[in-house]
């Protein structure tokens, strides 16, 4: 089976292009080259007259936040963390709106993408001590006004195993009424039917309290090996700017590693605790609070299929493989819960 939108995704119209080069003034664009890593939105590399390029389109950020959010790296960057400032246009807008897009772009980064279960012991922790300095510097540009004031409080949805069995339901009468026989429609139709097995059994073990453990505020949203670039054995570039909120500092450490260090079906619980190490050697994270981080992200892993949705709803194929390999991890993680949430609290 082939998705239908990667003709649109991959492509830039002429016009389009030449006008986001004269937005930016960056002149003519003399060489283009998709850049697949991406899995959301899309990104291309572009060479031009003055340098090369990373160029962005953004479909799931309004251009307000984007703006926002972009605003706040040259803070970053003078903070010591490896950022790249954003181009801006020759209004002074760090956001394009071109045909029916948003965009933006950076000057080229190098570098390369790492999976965490590639970085030694040494960097894992490293990227723990820069999502610390991170944190650290985001709430500074809180503070300077580059973003807003961190609320005193913030909550976390927990689905209910009944409503998380619905929307699996739905899902498979999608993939029986939308689905092809193709071999990933058979492997969802068998993970949704032990899903739900899964849901039932487990449910006890899910925090209902919608108020997480520890300290919250502002974060990046997406640390992971896809926008990172390693250069030399260090870390030079976080990408991907775009998805920047105000959530519990134990969320991101949870959902961190587990991107990074979720590999192939199984946890890195080493290197797991060699990250969490490093981050709280910057930022003091209780135990108690990393323990509800990880409880969480878990449950919310179980009862949520939006990889599924992207597959059936929108008929979006591009996260497929990230279901499968999520499905993996989580019945490893099912029956290790004390031992994983037991190398996050170690860390």
């Amino acid at each position: 089976m082939t998705d239908g939108t990667v003709v649109d995704r991959t492509d830039i119209p002429g016009g389009v292009l030449a006008e986001l080069a004269d937005a930016f003034g960056v002149g003519e664009v003399r060489e283009r080259r998709y850049l697949a890593e991406g899995l959301m939105n899309a990104n291309w590399r572009v060479d031009t007259p003055v340098g090369a390029f990373a160029l962005k389109r953004v479909t799931d950020v309004s251009p307000d936040r984007l703006s926002r959010n972009l605003g706040v790296l040259v803070a970053l960057a003078d903070d010591g963390i490896p950022v790249s400032a954003p181009v801006a246009t020759d209004a002074g807008s760090l956001v394009a709106e071109v045909g029916d897009a948003v965009w933006c772009l950076f000057p080229w980064a190098v570098g390369v993408h790492v999976r965490g279960v590639d970085l030694s012991l040494a960097q894992a922790a490293s990227l723990g001590v820069h999502l610390g300095r991170l944190h650290v510097s985001l709430s500074r540009a809180s503070g300077r006004g580059l973003l807003p004031p961190v609320p005193d409080t913030v909550t976390a949805d927990v689905t209910s195993p009944e409503r998380a069995i619905e929307k699996s339901r739905r899902l498979s009468t999608a993939v029986a009424d939308k689905g092809t026989g193709s071999s990933f429609d058979t492997v969802v139709t068998a993970a949704l039917d032990h899903r739900r097995a899964l849901i039932v059994r487990y449910a006890d073990r899910r925090l209902q309290h919608t108020t997480p453990e520890g300290a919250h505020g502002w974060t990046h949203g997406d640390v992971q090996y896809r926008n990172l670039l390693w250069e030399g054995g260090e870390l030079a570039a976080v990408l991907d700017w775009d998805r920047v909120g105000v959530r519990p500092y134990a969320e991101e450490v949870a959902r961190t590693a587990q991107v990074q260090f979720g590999v192939g079906g199984v946890f890195d619980l080493e290197r797991v605790s060699a990250f969490v190490g490093g981050y709280r050697s910057v930022m003091p994270l209780e135990a108690a609070a990393l323990a509800d981080g990880v409880r969480r992200l878990w449950w919310k892993r179980m009862t949520d299929f939006w990889q599924l949705e992207f597959h059936y709803d929108r008929g979006d194929f591009s996260c497929d493989e990230l279901f499968t390999a999520d499905e993996a991890l989580l019945h490893w993680w099912t029956e290790r819960l004390d031992q994983v949430e037991g190398a996050f609290v170690a860390g």
